[in-house]
């Protein structure tokens, strides 16, 4: 294959916990490459870890998905057509800078280590419905998305029994499947309700994140209505879909790696490294993270012209074979916390911190409490999110 390939990228992985064969292949033989998109536009790849650390940290690659090069996979919204004022992820310095200051501190590992004992009562409170209901139980709807949901909505201000409105719509906004149309009508659903939440929050202050942030530019000017918005819009789908997906994923790849999940029980002080292993090898957001050259850049011995875009498979860098040893291996004692699964640079995950707290609770907690979790259905059964640009499951039937 050539650096002008027109061959297409290929979404859906062929082993559920594995990257697409083609990227694996990508990354030995061309890693940085020219391809066409699902959608049918060409756009570059990066498949090796240091050339994805490049685009994601060097200004000469733009972060603004609303530029008209920038990747987008089929079904996503143009860049005229997004609702709302440019999200963080969006931003290239100057605004970038201030902007993200100005809400970093809301997810310092001091904070999040203060939140703890209500994520650990939230985590305790499902398990306990789990245990007194039937079996067997799907562990997506019972556990996996209502605690992350649960906790980004106390964390914002969000009321919780709204929480099947914007989990219905979040999960259209992450589905590549479905036209751009259908996309911008469940943002619009969303942004009007979040329109709202942010006015009452004007108008009375709130003592969680966003309520904060309406103090905080009050005392510094006027509030902007619109990017406080925008700030909702993206921490309450990124607080919740990702988190869940990687707890039903990593609850199915210790239950198939029994010996590791035995190690783990015998020393929780393994948890934290086994979490950092299931997320670089399940890398979900493997589609999420897109720049576009502001000028030409010499990328791995090719240049990428002024103007083009190029999408990171960050799932193929966190197996690159100089940088992590039997890359293919599931290891919780490897040192896997240098993985691409929270991007890098400065648009490097607001939320990490959290989602490893959460996921930290959610294992030690739940093979503490049912040390005799099993899968209630084979392997062939369970339904994996190719459909989607965060990758999950839709189900996990499990029994104990």
């Amino acid at each position: 294959m050539t650096a002008d390939s027109t061959e297409t990228l290929q979404i859906n992985r062929t082993c559920p916990y594995a990257p697409p064969d083609q990227h694996l292949r990508l990354l030995r033989e061309q890693p940085v490459s020219k391809i066409t998109l699902p959608g049918g536009s060409p756009a570059w790849v990066a498949a090796r870890y240091e050339d994805i650390r490049t685009v994601l940290s060097d200004p000469r690659f733009s972060a603004d998905r609303r530029n008209p090069n920038a990747p987008r996979l089929n079904g996503e919204m143009g860049p005229s057509e997004s609702p709302l004022p440019k999200m963080l992820l969006e931003m290239d310095p100057p605004e970038h800078g201030p902007a993200r200051r100005a809400v970093v501190g809301e997810f310092t590992v001091r904070r999040m280590a203060a939140l703890r004992p209500r994520i650990q009562q939230i985590v305790d409170e499902h398990i306990d419905a789990m245990l007194d209901g039937p079996r067997p139980v799907d562990l997506v709807s019972a556990l996996a998305l209502p605690v992350p949901s649960l906790v980004i909505c106390e964390l914002l201000g969000v009321p919780y029994d709204e929480h099947d409105f914007f989990q219905t719509h979040s999960a259209q906004l992450l589905n590549h499947t479905i036209t751009a149309q259908e996309r911008q009508h469940s943002a619009l659903e969303l942004i009007i309700y979040l329109d709202k939440l942010i006015k009452a929050k004007e108008e009375e202050p709130t003592d969680d994140l966003l309520g904060r942030q309406v103090i905080k530019q009050r005392e510094s000017g006027e509030v902007d209505h619109g990017a406080l918005v925008s700030l909702a819009f993206l921490l309450l789908i990124a607080g919740h879909e990702t988190t869940a997906n990687m707890i039903s994923l990593g609850t199915y790849m210790l239950l198939r790696h029994p010996d590791s999940l035995a190690a783990m029980r015998e020393d929780p002080a393994k948890t934290p490294g086994a979490v950092e292993e299931l997320l670089r090898q399940f890398t979900i957001a493997e589609f999420a993270i897109m720049r576009v050259a502001v000028e030409d850049v010499e990328l791995g011995g090719t240049v990428i012209p002024a103007g083009e875009g190029v999408l990171t498979l960050a799932n193929a860098g966190n197996r690159d074979p100089e940088v992590f040893a039997d890359a293919g291996s599931f290891d919780i004692d490897r040192d896997a916390r240098s993985h691409l699964a929270f991007g890098y640079g400065p648009h490097q995950c607001l939320g990490q911190n959290l989602a490893r707290v959460e996921l930290e609770i959610v294992f030690d907690t739940l093979f503490r409490r049912i040390p005799g979790l099993r899968l209630a259905v084979p392997d062939e059964q369970l339904r994996f999110k190719d459909d989607a640009s965060v990758y999950g499951m839709h189900e996990l039937p499990v029994t104990w």
